[in-house]
Order: structure tokens, then sequence, then C-alpha cells
């Protein structure tokens, strides 16, 4: 056994070379401690050549850790030997794709903020998706015509001037499946790959994983879906540290068990409504340029109602949400109305802020992770991305609440950024319902939560809206969504498709012309 926890770099931990028999990867006594916890305990694992691995499992249990110690990316104890085929015509490469994209400005640095997206002018501080293609294609001598159909496939193509700063959370999830899939490297990893697609995206890229692996290309998907490509041939989760080997059977019954922890008092009372019009657009239009993303948007929220917003990537989702949320600067030029006020009659961004709860992929990108768990929390009550005052007692007491009702205690002091991502998003979860707000805004919230941490969630929003709370849920996956939506929205290429009432979950009965929605 090697150890390397102190004494050698990342790369010493990975040996490649011949003699493991039909081995690709062997994996021995591997141990991982973080902050005083044992994470994986002298695991061992063989993927043999071609066997295709879905690794899933709660948050936290040492999924991603595992997936870049095999990449050479996360120190350990142990020993990693991937046996790469040196007659193969495709890279001798171990990729690892994380579950976020992570992208920097021209100047090579990534301290972006989160209105920053919708500011055109900023924009134009990061490359075009075109260009950033460009320069990996050269960095890895890919010839640019075998990244088309990828795009295509993925419905990409069209994006290829866009900024990447511009881009949606799926959006950038394609980006980096479209590299993945155009290195074909022999072992690719891949984290939450299906975070942030649409339906459509999700089986256009199962097809693509499938045509990969016919050429050489050995996965492994970490992920707690069920919709896998058919090349999936193998089944593991990590235990208290350990491999354990499963069938898709197991997996696929794995059903967490309803959560039956009360919710805080603070939170059964109805929320304080200073209008019975939530949210009202009168032909709304959004565009840069000659780029429309938003094409006359005629749309109405009343107090207490529980929508579903809905549509394929880059349909306009996250820019709807953001005039809502007071981040769009074009909001001054459209006919908007937030709780009773037209938009521009003298009300501030942090006015707006005060009787709405959000989480979203992009914010969670752009949070300050440098808080604690506790301040990032109570930051909610502010519209903060930090804690900057001294919360007096009671508000103090709603956080400790808060911190027990999503088993945090024994995290509350410690930095957000040194959580799983399943607890991270939790926390910020936390902080957005932490002063009860008139309209949650909850765009993809289960992105990152393991099974019973989204029916945990769901239940809690199902209880939140008993009382009265009026939601906008963005959901790409019918099957974790919560049971009280009532209506859907969906959007496509920037207009309304369609307005839908919901009688019953999954099952969308009865439809209604949206033009009538809206007073005219």
């Amino acid at each position: 056994m090697k150890n390397l926890n102190n004494e050698q770099s990342h790369n010493n931990s990975l040996s490649f070379g011949e003699g493991w028999g039909e081995a690709f990867v062997s994996i021995s006594t591997l141990n991982l401690k973080y902050q005083h916890k044992l994470v994986l305990k002298d695991l061992h694992w063989t993927i043999l050549k071609g066997e295709n691995w879905l690794l899933s499992g709660i948050s936290g249990s040492g999924k991603t850790a595992l997936a870049k110690a095999i990449v050479g990316l996360q120190s350990v104890s142990g020993e990693v030997k991937i046996n790469f085929n040196t007659e193969s015509l495709l890279p001798a490469k171990a990729l690892f794709v994380e579950s976020w994209y992570q992208f920097k400005n021209v100047e090579g640095v990534a301290n972006f903020y989160y209105q920053q997206r919708y500011t055109s002018v900023q924009a134009k501080e990061t490359l075009t998706v075109n260009a950033e293609l460009m320069s990996y294609g050269k960095e890895n001598n890919l010839a640019f015509a075998d990244a088309e159909p990828i795009l295509k496939a993925l419905g990409f193509s069209a994006l290829k001037n866009s900024q990447l700063i511009e881009l949606s959370s799926g959006e950038h999830k394609k980006l980096q499946l479209v590299k993945a899939l155009w290195l074909k490297p022999q072992l690719l990893i891949i984290d939450q790959p299906y975070t942030g697609l649409d339906a459509a995206s999700r089986k256009h890229l199962n097809v693509l994983l499938d045509d990969v692996s016919a050429e050489g290309v050995q996965l492994i998907l970490i992920c707690n879906d069920a919709e896998l490509p058919f090349c999936i041939n193998r089944f593991a989760t990590i235990e208290a540290g350990e491999l354990v080997e499963m069938n898709s059977r197991e997996i696929a019954s794995a059903l967490p068990e309803k959560y039956e922890r009360e919710i805080p008092d603070f939170l059964k009372e109805s929320p304080v409504y200073s209008s019975n019009n939530i949210v009202k657009m009168v032909d709304v239009n959004i565009s840069y340029g000659e780029k429309q993303v938003l094409n006359n948007i005629n749309w109405e929220v009343k107090a207490g109602e529980k929508w579903l917003l809905q549509g394929p990537n880059g349909s306009g989702k996250s820019t709807l949400l953001s005039l809502i949320n007071g981040d769009h600067p074009q909001s001054y030029a459209n006919t908007l109305y937030l709780f009773g006020n037209k938009r521009g009659s003298g009300e501030s961004i942090w006015d707006i802020k005060q009787h709405i709860g959000l989480i979203s992929p992009e914010f969670h990108w752009y949070f300050d992770a440098s808080s604690t768990v506790w301040e990032s929390i109570a930051s909610g009550f502010y519209d903060t991305v930090g804690l900057f005052q001294h919360l007096p007692f009671s508000k103090s007491a709603q956080v400790d609440e808060l911190v027990a009702y999503f088993g945090l205690t024994e995290n509350k002091n410690e930095l957000l950024s040194a959580l799983p991502l399943g607890k991270q998003r939790m926390v910020l979860l936390a902080r957005t319902i932490i002063k009860n707000p008139e309209l949650l805004i909850l765009d993809e919230p289960c992105q990152g939560l393991d099974l019973q941490q989204t029916q945990h969630f769901n239940q809690l929003v199902d209880e939140l809206c008993s009382n009265g709370m009026t939601l906008i849920y963005v959901g790409h996956f019918e099957s974790l969504l919560p049971n009280c939506l009532e209506k859907r929205i969906v959007l496509e290429n920037g207009k309304v498709k369609v307005i839908e009432r919901i009688l019953e979950k999954n099952s969308i009965i009865e439809k209604e012309n949206y033009s009538t929605l809206v007073e005219q």
C-alpha cells in the first residue's frame, strides 16, 4: 500500500501499465479522512474491461471523493491503478466531469456575482461557447467537425455565439458533456450527468453515452437517477465508507422513508400578503441585441397559488424568474407588477426581495461559501450573501430551529464550502424559507440532493404551501415534484406555449387559454 496523504503528489497515486489481466481499474485499501471523519475506509473496487458503472448513494457518502481519487484529483491513502489500452485509438486518459461547470472571465478569474448574467455589457467579459470549444479542441488535438453531431444532439448548436455567463445551469451542463463526449477518453466519470437537463436532453444524452461506450469508452456515472443508458451494467453504492455492489432492481426500489420531523412553529403561520396580486406580466419582452429571450409574456400569479414553471433548456425560465426577483435591468422597460406595485414606481430591489425566498443553481454558484452554515441561513432575513449584522434573539432562535430541522446541528459552525454539495443545498434551502416569505421561488431546488433529501424537502414545501404560501417551482423531473402544485406554465423559445391546471400530480387535464388570464 502507498500512503500518499502528505508525502507524495496526487499524480503518484496513479499507476498505468500492463499486467492486470481483465482489470481496467483496480483500487485497493483506499482511505480518506476529511475533518477528522473517515469518508472512505479500506475501500476496494475492481472495474473490469467492458464494465460501465452507476455509483449512487446518499449525499456526503464519498462518491465524488472516490471519483476524484481515481483520476488523481484527491489525495488519499491507498492505491489506484488504471490499465489503459495502449492499442486503442481513444486517448489514454481518465476524465472527471464535475457536477458544476467552473468557468472564468477573459482575464482568467471567476469573480462573478448573481445578477451579472443579466447585464449584457458585463457579459462581454467571458468567452463565447464557440471560443471555449475552439480552445478545448486545440488543447486536445480534436477536430471541430467531430463536435458538431454532439452539439446538435444536445440542442446546443444555436448557443455557439453565446457568452459563457449567459448560459443557464442546464446549458452549462451541456457544455461540460459536449467536451467530454468530444474527447472520448478511455475512462469517463460524470458527476450528476442529468443535472439541469430537460427530458428530451436526458434521452439524447443516454444515446450519446451508449454510442461512446460502443466505441470503447468506459463510464462511471455518479447519480441517483433511474433513466440510464443501456450500457450501464454494474451498480454500486458507498455505505460506511465501503463500496457495496448492488443490482439495478435494488437501486430502483430503494425509496426513502417518509420524513416525520415536524416543521418549526414559525413556518406554520400563514404569510402576511401585501397584495392579492403577486405577479402580473403584460406583453413582457426581453432581448439582447437581436436575440429575443422572452416574447410577449402574459402571466398572472395570485396570492396562495402554486405554479410549476417548465420548458426546454434555454426556453427563458431563468430570465422570467429574474424579472420577478428584481434582478433583471430590463424589467423597467416592461409592464410588470410585483406584489401590487408597478415595477419602477419607486420601490427598490430590496423592497421586492423582502417578499421573496429564492433558490436557484445560479444563486448557489455565486453564494459566499466562506460563511458558516449558521450565518448562511441567517443571511436569508436580509437577502444578503453573508451575515453582516447581529441577529436579535427571536431571529437567532428561528435559525437554530431550522438548523435542527434540516439535520445540520453538527455542521452549523462549519464553512458552507466544507460541506458536501447536497448539504450545501439544504443550507441554502433553509435560508430560502427562514423569513416565511409570501412568494417561494424554487428553481430546480433538488439539484445535488439524494432521494431522501429530495423527499424531505418536497414534503416541507407541501406543508408550507398548505399554510397559504405562494409557490413558483421549476423542475425537469416529473417524479420528483411536490404534491401541492396546482397550475403549470410552459415556455418554449421564449414564448408561453401553454398554461394548464394540474388536478392531480403528474396528470394535467384541464387547459386554459393563457391570454384570458391577464386583465387587459
